[in-house]
């Protein structure tokens, strides 16, 4: 990491295309300017990070919404296998009455 001072109206220059002005200086802020291309995306950290827990919570709760539609349309195993032992049952009882 490489840390520099710099005072109002001072700028670092990133790469060709990146450069941050420092605009103000209060007694426990900084405001600075970022011109950089359109194509270089710039957001705060705390932005960021937000973004992206909400990201993982929307892709989280799309496949628990997902598994649980799944398993409503085609049910678990052991329902299905408690389903077949019914229609089983209701099978060997209509034999034994036809006998």
């Amino acid at each position: 990491m490489l840390t520099l001072t710099r005072k109002k109206g001072e700028e670092i220059v990133i790469g060709e295309d990146i450069v941050i002005t420092v605009r103000e200086i209060g007694s426990d802020s900084v405001k600075i300017s970022v011109a950089a291309p359109r194509d270089v995306p710039v957001f705060r950290r705390e932005l960021k990070m937000a973004v992206q827990e909400n990201r993982e919570a929307a892709r989280a709760g799309a496949d628990a919404a997902g598994l649980a539609a799944l398993l409503a349309k085609t049910g678990n195993s052991a329902d299905r296998r408690e389903r077949g032992r019914k229609q089983k049952d209701k099978a060997e009882r209509r034999r034994e009455y036809e006998i």
